[in-house]
C-alpha cells in the first residue's frame, strides 16, 4: 500500500514537472553512480594499488639517478590519473544539472505562454500547469546540484590527498 502511494506521488510529480524531469533524473542517477564509484575506488581499490606502487619503487636498486626520478614521475603520473579519473566529469555533471532545470523553466513558461495566447489570462487553472512545469524542474535540479556539491568536493579532496600521500611515500634514498 505504501509503495503504491509512493509510486502515485512520484508519477504525479513527474507529470506536473514535465518532460525535463526525466533527463534530470537520468543525470542524477549517472552522477551518483560516478560519485559512489570514485569513493569505492579511493577507499577499497586504491590502497592496494598504492601498496603495489610503493613496493615496486622500494624494490628498485636505483632511486637517486636522473632516470630513477623520471620513473618515479611516471609512476606518480599514472597513479594520479587513476585517482582523478572521472572527477572532472562529475564536476561537469554537477554544472549541467542546473542548466537542465533552467531548460525545464523555459519549457514550462512556453506552456504558460501558449495558454495565454489561446485562452487569455482569465484561465488561471490552465496557466497553473505551466507554472508548475516551470518551477518543479528548477527546484529539483538545484536540489540535486546543491546536495552533490558537498560530495563532489569531498571526493576531489580525498583524491588530491591520496595523490599527495603517494608522492610523499615514494622517497628518494
Amino acid at each position: 500500500m505504501i509503495f503504491q502511494q509512493l509510486f502515485v506521488d512520484l508519477r504525479n510529480y513527474f507529470e506536473a514537472g514535465g518532460i525535463v524531469l526525466w533527463p534530470i533524473l537520468a543525470t542524477t542517477i549517472w552522477l551518483w553512480a560516478m560519485i559512489i564509484e570514485r569513493y569505492w575506488y579511493l577507499v577499497l581499490v586504491f590502497p592496494k594499488r598504492r601498496r603495489e606502487v610503493i613496493e615496486v619503487w622500494e624494490n628498485r636498486t636505483d632511486t637517486t639517478s636522473w632516470y630513477a626520478r623520471r620513473v618515479r614521475e611516471k609512476m606518480l603520473s599514472e597513479a594520479s590519473q587513476e585517482i582523478h579519473s572521472g572527477i572532472f566529469f562529475i564536476k561537469t555533471l554537477v554544472a549541467i544539472i542546473p542548466l537542465l532545470g533552467l531548460l525545464g523553466t523555459v519549457t514550462g513558461m512556453m506552456q504558460v505562454f501558449e495558454v495565454v495566447a489561446s485562452m487569455g489570462t482569465s484561465n488561471a487553472r490552465a496557466m497553473a500547469h505551466g507554472v508548475s512545469a516551470a518551477t518543479i524542474p528548477t527546484m529539483s535540479a538545484l536540489t540535486v546540484a546543491v546536495f552533490t556539491l558537498y560530495f563532489t568536493y569531498a571526493v576531489d579532496k580525498r583524491a588530491r590527498s591520496a595523490a599527495e600521500d603517494l608522492e610523499d611515500s615514494l622517497r628518494y634514498f
